[in-house]
């Protein structure tokens, strides 16, 4: 059966699929085998078997608060629900291992989904850095600027005082 799916909605799909735990971005078994169509068993099955392609770097499993943070964080307990062991989740080169146990054509054709979503993530990342060191000039900036308008006024204030010294105060007592 042929998906009415396009590529982007595909990919848009796949993006509300990466977590970020211990600092990594990952992927969760379950959602992984959903998308290349097998059952979560088989699918952690076949990586156990090539267990030697996955080093801790590119799969690990959560602890048991990592699992509950994760199911909380959607208020779905049946999604990740049922299993008798904790979910393994795998960073990017973890899921660029997968492309050497799995060959299917849906495989092969997620895989290089996945990958290209993780890198448009990391363009958007570095972007995001980019931006937020210009902030941090701005804001740095902005602090001198405001420290200087507010000396400014207390000098002012000193030479000539502005408001009332009896006026009646405003907000919480």
């Amino acid at each position: 059966m042929k998906s009415n799916r396009g590529p982007k909605e595909i990919d848009f799909r796949i993006e509300k699929l990466i977590y970020v735990i211990r600092g990594q971005k990952v992927m969760v078994d379950t959602d992984l085998a959903k998308l290349y169509g097998v059952e979560t068993g088989a699918f952690n099955r076949q990586v156990h078997r090539n267990i030697k392609r996955f080093p801790s770097d590119f799969i690990f499993q959560l602890n048991k608060e990592e699992y509950e943070n994760l199911r909380c964080q959607f208020g779905i307990s049946s999604t990740y629900g049922g299993r008798r062991y904790l979910p393994y989740v795998f960073t990017e080169y973890g899921i660029a291992a997968l492309s050497g146990i799995l060959s299917s054509n849906t495989a092969i054709n997620v895989n290089i989904s996945i990958i290209r979503t993780f890198i448009r993530l990391r363009k958007l990342l570095a972007t995001d850095e980019s931006l937020a060191i210009k902030l941090q000039k701005l804001e740095h900036g902005t602090g001198h600027l405001f420290r200087i308008i507010f000396k400014r006024l207390d000098d002012l204030e000193a030479v000539r005082p502005i408001l009332p010294q009896k006026r009646k105060k405003i907000g919480l007592k």
